[in-house]
């Protein structure tokens, strides 16, 4: 039979969560209840919070003594991170939901995030409507908009509980069962004005057997993109568009982190990286740019975007910024330079052509790259031209069969 996992504080919202029990048993699956609350559940559970604190090292009485709610729910998040794939690895539940508001849903979402990609797993919460990105991060996270506060049975909050369950039971009742062909997965970065690098390279890739993993580089693209890396879900990365450092480095809205060009080099998986779209930052509305970049070279590339050039000097440390990183790697690394642009706006005419801005990054890459570690390929064409995208992709055709006869 299958299994719901009800994760949930059933201190404060009992009677809601025992509603979605009776209507995910009246369905014909079975749950396991999973107490994140502080004190006294309305409802005995399979799982108590006692052992969720335990989980983190802590004891549920001292934090219920303490009254400190902020610490209350830093403990049972970090408890529940390690519960709940504990109990998923032991087969106990095949999908998990979960009500909340702010704090329920920071104590339910990190451990949903912590399950492997494809496990359902859906999070009703008040918070679904705005920023979800500190809750959902880089994993398949559903968030539902609870429309009203999770709290009482109501016209509006019964309708959502339902449509929450038989979201959930279905997800977990049907199955695709089709077999797919398993090919090499390579994963891809792209952005819209490098999108044609992208396409022709995916052509040559899927004509030699590979599968591709394409990512947009918004930021959470890249990050998403890095983390299955280190989990172990790609043979080879085709790292062609960067651009998310240079909004990290200037405040932009799709910075990928520090960590980002990371998690190839530290698991030795092979990757050919370029520096695609590095010619902007990116903002929201204009009149969202920061005050100091007043006077500089933008774009408005939709009403919602707009872009800004960035500079020599930028540029210098964009170069130092991706050299660290690409030095990192001991080998199975190549670095593909587009001597004639980075864009499909950084080309001769168009609003960000720009030779000099370009040329700083090339030097400073040649200057800092370490040659023992990294290749440096320089192609006389910008990235989108059709030979450098195949060019880029039969060097990692290249650098897979090496890492292969290893």
């Amino acid at each position: 039979m299958k299994t719901i996992a009800l994760v949930g504080t059933f201190d404060s919202k009992g009677k809601e969560y025992l509603y979605v029990k009776e209507l995910i048993n009246s369905l014909g699956l079975a749950t396991v209840t999973v107490h994140a609350g502080v004190f006294e559940p309305e409802f005995v559970p399979d799982v108590t919070n006692a052992e969720v604190a335990a989980a983190a090292g802590e004891d549920i009485s001292e934090i219920a003594a303490q009254q400190d709610r902020s610490r209350a729910t830093a403990v049972l998040s970090r408890g529940m991170e390690v519960l709940l794939p504990k109990l998923y690895n032991e087969g106990k539940f095949d999908g998990v939901l979960s009500f909340g508001g702010s704090g329920g849903t920071s104590i339910a979402a990190p451990a949903m995030r912590a399950l492997p990609i494809g496990v359902p797993k859906i999070m009703v919460s008040t918070v679904a409507s705005g920023n979800t990105e500190p809750y959902v991060g880089t994993s398949d996270l559903i968030m539902m908009p609870s429309v009203v506060d999770v709290a009482g049975l109501n016209t509006i909050s019964t309708k959502i509980f339902t449509n929450a369950v038989f979201s959930i039971v279905g997800m977990v009742n049907y199955e695709n069962n089709a077999e797919v062909e398993k090919k090499p997965l390579i994963a891809a970065t792209m952005f819209g004005l490098t999108t044609t690098c992208v396409n022709y390279a995916r052509e040559y890739l899927e004509a030699k057997g590979y599968e591709l993993l394409v990512f947009h580089a918004t930021g959470v693209g890249g990050r998403t993109m890095e983390q299955l890396i280190s989990d172990g879900y790609v043979d080879g990365v085709l790292d062609l568009t960067t651009t998310e450092w240079a909004d990290e480095l200037m405040g932009g809205i799709l910075n990928g982190g520090p960590n980002r060009l990371e998690a190839a080099t530290d698991n030795d998986v092979p990757q050919v990286v370029s520096l695609g779209a590095l010619d902007m930052v990116n903002f929201g509305p204009f009149e969202s740019v920061p005050r100091h970049y007043e006077g500089r070279n933008f774009y408005k590339h939709n009403p919602m975007i707009t872009l800004m050039r960035t500079t020599v000097e930028e540029n210098k440390k964009l170069g130092e910024i991706i050299a660290e990183k690409l030095n990192r790697a001991n080998g199975n690394t190549i670095l593909m330079l587009p001597l004639n642009g980075l864009s499909g706006l950084d080309i001769d005419g168009q609003h960000f052509y720009g030779p000099e801005e370009d040329k700083m990054l090339f030097d400073t890459l040649k200057a800092n790259i370490d040659s023992s570690k990294v290749e440096i390929i320089e192609i006389d064409t910008d990235i989108n031209n059709q030979e450098f995208a195949e060019t880029a992709a039969e060097q990692l055709v290249q650098l897979l069969n090496k890492s292969q006869v290893k």
